[in-house]
């Protein structure tokens, strides 16, 4: 560790020279502030780090000197240095992690209604209250973009944008299969229905690093059905996008515009078709660690909401919360804390990092 912690120094050290000896080309400059501002926690935890280490060293030959006095010394400082090391070597081994780059960006979130008729368009429903009161204990700002809901308050599917800092990194673990089990408000014989929805987290995409040639793409103009009645659009505004290579679909009827409803598609056409990318790229790398906690796989179960028992357990980590009201009101950092928790140790083990 030591040795990793030398080298990023010196690299540290050879920034701040070719800084000072840069002149005026400024691309490189630009270059070298941001790798700087990269290392800038490395750094910092690396000499504090290496402070300790000299320290320790220091003192535990103090300790088995002749002089009864500077041995004491020595030993308290023993005590209070080494617990010390092994969480700066934690906090080391993480910040050399490859960083995962989606992590900043803004969310688009996609809840669908599953197995259960209109049940489970209630539960989707439910989702989308719980990530939006979520989302707003975090000062997060939810825009929805696409919303088709069913005759009983429920949701046959809601896309909403998320957008704060870090919402991708909290909610990347949310995608797949979330079960319900609760007697449904139609059920006159009490028996208990179990229903689900899919919960998809797409990191939010520009123009410049997806680009959709409109040769490749199949666009569909036509009236929003709306909620009936006055809210009918008379005007053909809602778009429909059909991605051709990939046969990938998306249609936005909520703006009152044909170009906001075209912004709005092209938005989440982009985050899809990166978002498979990047699958690809994952399974091409790393095709051994396909753990549940890190593929975000749609078909799979990963939480169960269980209303008579006011239980919510998370399958992939294996922890139950048995306050189920709370954690539908958006009070859900324990699962996403366990979550980060896992993955950080399971990529540090996939490093060869031991601890």
């Amino acid at each position: 560790m030591l040795d990793k912690v030398q080298g990023i120094l010196a690299r540290n050290a050879e920034i701040e020279r070719e800084l000072m000896e840069v002149g005026d080309n400024y691309q490189r400059a630009t270059a070298l502030a941001k790798e700087r501002a990269e290392l800038a926690d490395l750094v910092e935890t690396g000499r504090e780090y290496k402070d300790v280490l000299t320290r320790l060293e220091e003192a535990r030959g103090l300790v088995y000197g002749n002089d009864p006095e500077l041995a004491e010394l020595a030993a308290a400082e023993l005590a209070e240095l080494e617990p010390k090391v092994d969480p700066l070597e934690k906090r080391i081994k993480m910040l050399l992690l490859p960083k995962d780059p989606r992590d900043a960006r803004n969310v688009i979130m996609e809840i669908r209604a599953g197995t259960g008729g209109d049940e489970a368009g209630l539960f989707a429903a439910d989702l989308f209250r719980m990530y939006t009161r979520y989302a707003e204990r975090q000062g997060w700002k939810v825009e929805v973009l696409s919303m088709s809901e069913t005759g009983v308050g429920g949701m046959k599917e809601v896309i909403s944008e998320i957008k704060g800092k870090g919402a991708f990194s909290r909610l990347k673990f949310e995608s797949g299969v979330h079960r319900v089990q609760r007697v449904p408000d139609t059920e006159s014989q009490g028996r208990i229905h179990t229903s689900t929805a899919t919960v998809a987290v797409l990191a939010e995409v520009d123009e410049v690093e997806i680009d959709i040639p409109d040769k490749d793409i199949e666009v569909e103009v036509y009236k929003s059905a709306g909620a009936g009645g006055q809210n009918v659009q008379k005007n053909a505004t809602a778009v429909r996008i059909r991605h051709l290579p990939s046969g990938l679909v998306v249609a936005c009827q909520d703006e009152r515009s044909q170009l906001q409803n075209r912004m709005r598609a092209m938005s989440i056409l982009r985050a899809r078709l990166y978002e498979a990318a990047e699958e690809k790229r994952r399974s091409e790398e790393d095709a051994t660690r396909r753990s549940q906690v890190g593929t975000g796989e749609r078909s799979e179960k990963i939480r169960t909401y269980n209303y008579p028992q006011s239980r919510v357990t998370d399958h992939r980590v294996g922890i139950s919360s048995y306050n189920l009201p709370v954690v539908m009101d958006g009070d859900i950092d324990e699962f996403i804390d366990e979550l980060l928790s896992t993955d950080e140790a399971e990529r540090l083990a996939a490093a060869g990092f031991e601890g």
